[in-house]
């Protein structure tokens, strides 16, 4: 690995980046394609479901367990060992022929997603110690994160009508093979501590199991409702096997989740706000698709360039003006805006109407979210990891992504819940099928907008900014930690 200031570290961060695209890309790429998949392999409603939430699963209860191991064994070796995963499972996602080895295959693939993407964030942090350039490599990897969803939708609807549904798997393969070699050759080879005694196994056990009941809980709520025995079991199973892995955490000599990352501030109000703003913003292209193809009539194609607005305004602003502001004027400062800014772009989308037309009452609200998406990540994403120290950056990015995924699922579960409900009860009211659903997307939207004023409320009462922001040429005071990193206690 070259020193700090030649060209192979932006090398290295286009690696890590096509890396993290690919992974997000499979969030959404598949959810246009499902009705192709339900023909082809025979799925019923509840079990076509479930090729979405097989990758959900372990994808959220792994990213936790795997960010520590990278902290421990090296980075690199984790983020190559679940690319390769991914890209294997990928295969076999395209070549499955029956529905268990689809979900199978599903399953293995959210497991080397979350193995990924849990150490990403760390090994960015860790290529650019420069404030002003992590600012803007923090940029990069924020576009790649908020964009990476629509262009899915694009990308699926492409693949699907032009070729089949297998090619939404297989053309992660190439784009795996070759990440995986330039991983392997541009990445700086780090070296933990190793596992050793240091592997606190019954504290992985319990957070994993944790993490992925939990996930299980929200997502069969679709089935289930939240008032159920299933949802309540899992749910309550969930918090308690939490609350038994926090005590141990405490006790334990050398700990999977070392409580002093929690106890900044800074860290624990990134987390919060990130988790609610994922939570109102997941739904927004869940329903934005739903209200496009069944109520303004676009086809998938048509579907995807629809939302594809918001990609291009966060990709012109968080490679660009965000990383200066966030340089300029600290990162609250900038996700304040970037949150008001998203609640009013849900908030016009809470408006649609059931014959509304896309020009009027759509593609208005897209700029103001992806500005706000913008200016909101990349925020988000440098407050949390400025908390944590070098030693605890794998654990910080992991635990950075394990909120954004737990805040997606349980936001899309309580929005597509009440959407949907307000819908049927409209239609069992005799209201007309178009009426209906827009009535049920207004709700979600409105809902989604509430999460993210959770955010605001978050943003500006826990992360309170201790030190005043730098002007031009002054040190860079702007860049210490909005609270005292707890290891500097």
């Amino acid at each position: 690995m070259r020193q700090p200031g030649t060209p192979s570290r932006w090398a290295a961060l286009a690696v890590l980046c096509a890396g993290q695209l690919m992974v997000i890309l499979d969030g959404t790429i598949v959810s246009v394609a499902l009705p192709s998949i339900q023909a082809d392999l025979g799925y019923s409603p509840s079990g076509l479901a479930w090729v979405v939430n097989a990758y959900l699963v372990p994808f959220g209860g792994l990213l936790l367990l795997a960010g520590r191991v990278g902290d421990l064994v090296g980075r690199k070796r984790v983020f190559v060992g679940g690319q390769v995963l991914f890209t294997a499972a990928s295969l076999l996602c395209g070549a499955a022929t029956t529905p268990g080895l689809l979900l199978a295959a599903r399953f293995l693939q959210g497991a080397g997603g979350a193995v990924m993407s849990a150490v990403t964030l760390g090994m960015v942090v860790a290529l650019f110690p420069e404030p002003k350039e992590r600012a803007k490599a923090i940029g990069v990897y924020s576009f790649v994160q908020s964009a990476g969803g629509s262009i899915g939708l694009l990308a699926g609807g492409a693949l699907t009508q032009a070729l089949d549904w297998h090619w939404i798997f297989f053309v992660n393969l190439p784009i795996g093979v070759v990440a995986s070699v330039l991983a392997v050759r541009m990445l700086r080879d780090e070296r933990g501590p190793g596992l050793g005694r240091s592997t606190d196994v019954l504290g992985a056990l319990l957070v994993t199991t944790a993490l992925m009941l939990g996930v299980y809980a929200i997502v069969g709520t679709a089935d289930h409702g939240w008032g159920s025995a299933h949802t309540l079991w899992s749910g309550g199973g969930a918090l308690a096997l939490l609350a038994a892995f926090t005590l141990r955490q405490a006790r334990a000599a050398d700990p999977l989740l070392p409580l002093r990352v929690l106890r900044s501030r800074q860290a624990a109000g990134a987390l919060t706000a990130q988790a609610l703003m994922v939570a109102g913003t997941f739904g927004f292209q869940f329903l934005t698709v739903l209200y496009l193809q069944k109520v303004l009539r676009f086809d998938q194609v048509d579907t995807g360039l629809g939302v594809f607005p918001v990609s291009v305004v966060i990709g012109a602003l968080s490679l660009g003006a965000a990383p200066r502001l966030i340089a300029r004027f600290g990162p609250v400062r900038v996700l304040v805006p970037g949150l008001v800014l998203i609640a009013g772009g849900l908030a016009l989308l809470g408006e649609v109407p059931a014959h509304g037309a896309y020009a009027a009452d759509v593609l208005p609200a897209l700029f103001p979210l992806g500005t706000g998406f913008a200016l909101a990540m990349p925020a988000l994403a440098t407050l949390a990891m400025s908390a944590a120290a070098p030693r605890d950056s794998g654990i910080a990015s992991g635990l950075f992504n394990t909120a954004q995924q737990v805040g997606a699922a349980f936001g899309l579960a309580v929005i597509s819940t009440l959407a949907s409900s307000r819908t049927a009860g409209l239609l069992d009211d005799g209201s007309g099928a178009a009426e209906a659903l827009a009535d049920g997307y207004r709700l979600g939207f409105r809902v989604g907008a509430l999460f993210v004023l959770g955010a605001l409320v978050a943003a500006v009462t826990v992360l309170r900014r201790r030190t005043a922001p730098r002007t031009q040429g002054a040190p860079k005071a702007q860049d210490a930690p909005v609270s005292e990193p707890s290891h500097a206690r």
